[in-house]
């Protein structure tokens, strides 16, 4: 029978949670790197046994770790990130137009075919790749030499590159979203990168279409189907079926569009999950009840799930990269809370379970299907 691993980044330390294909009971490891704020926590589809982790503190700086056994023990690798060997400090970036601070890892996205190859998003926003397991980086420097990097703005939670999707049947093809500047796509493995924001429209810009100053939250795809990407904006739930050239909304009867995380189902490619929250100035779930909302039409129609969620006075949020899908059958979706609670869904959504609470801040969520 297949096992789950939940690999949880919080404010204060990681935690492992795993349990057997009946995702019933659960046990917890953690926390890893107590005190320290984990960005995100990533497993490797091509070696179920090695996890990356973004370590990150404002006194020491930003640690790569790597783990080759599940997440029980671990090592730093990176130390060289970004430049000059000097682990715990801030390092510039050489030869921008800007200044450019490094001040932590967002994201690690492992390749699907190759162990030893994992993308990094950073503070403030940018690209780096690692061929060898973590130990050295090296920038994809083509996307801020794009030209349109010095009006890229700050999001309230800083100007990070957060999402990183690779095409798994054209591994040159790669799009990644910054906050707040918006969707770029590669078609050369990171040589070059084209702004995809067609059809996105923010009002809190001078030019609400402008080719770049957009504030994605997150992008999201079946692999399956690449080319057909979901997203969830400041303001606006969107969707391409040009792989990014074009987007249009598909917000339909939700609540509110806005939010944080997108998600789509591990085999049904058209049932996306967003949760949503009150305003940009109040995040928490309107009227205090936390819900997910599913559409299985690709966006459109949305259906309430809330069985076994909070009814009332929940304030907690659900950030950008704190939901997650396994591949069993039927599907189950998780998504982790700014108050310590991960919650799970064995049956796509139709019923919750809190599997663990009174963690830490809950930063990001990640899933790994087992053998």
């Amino acid at each position: 029978m297949s096992r789950i691993r939940v690999l949880v980044g919080t404010k204060k330390g990681a935690f492992v949670l795993t349990a057997d294909g009946k995702r019933e009971r659960w046990e917890v490891a953690g926390p890893h790197f107590g005190g320290w704020e984990i960005y995100h926590l990533k497993g490797s589809p091509a070696n179920p046994d090695r996890i990356y982790a973004s370590q990150t503190s404002g006194w020491f700086g930003q640690v790569v770790q790597r783990s080759d056994d599940g997440g029980v023990t671990w090592e730093a690798v990176g130390n060289d990130f970004p430049y000059d060997g000097v682990p715990g400090t801030h390092q510039w970036y050489d030869g921008s137009p800007h200044p450019w601070e490094f001040k932590r890892v967002w994201h690690l996205e492992p390749s699907r075919a190759d162990p030893d190859t994992v993308y990094a998003g950073v503070e403030d926003a940018a690209l780096f790749r690692s061929t060898d397991g973590g130990k050295s980086w090296r920038e994809l420097s083509g996307l801020r030499g794009h030209g349109s990097g010095a009006s890229w703005m700050p999001g309230a939670g800083g100007m990070g590159l957060h999402t990183i999707l690779v095409d798994p049947a054209r591994a040159e093809r790669i799009w990644i979203a910054i906050s707040a500047a918006g969707v770029f796509r590669s078609d050369d493995g990171g040589a070059t990168w084209t702004p995809k924001n067609e059809g996105l429209r923010s009002e809190f810009m001078p030019d609400p279409t402008a080719e770049v100053g957009h504030c994605v939250h997150r992008i999201a795809h079946h692999p399956s189907r690449p080319e057909v990407l979901f997203m969830q904006k400041h303001w606006d739930v969107m969707r391409s079926d040009d792989a990014g050239d074009s987007w249009r909304e598909v917000s339909g009867n939700l609540p509110t569009d806005f939010g944080f995380p997108i998600d789509v189902h591990a085999h049904e490619p058209e049932t996306i999950y967003v949760v949503p929250i009150t305003s940009d100035s109040l995040h928490y779930p309107p009227d205090g009840k936390l819900r997910v909302y599913r559409s299985r039409t690709g966006g459109g129609e949305w259906q309430e799930l809330g069985r076994g969620l909070p009814e009332r006075d929940c304030y907690v949020n659900v950030l950008r990269d704190a939901m997650a899908v396994d591949a069993l059958d039927p599907c189950g979706v998780y998504f982790g809370t700014t108050g310590g609670q991960v919650y799970a869904s064995p049956d796509g959504g139709d019923h919750w379970t809190a599997i663990v609470r009174d963690l830490p801040a809950v930063l990001s969520v990640e899933v790994q299907t087992l053998p």
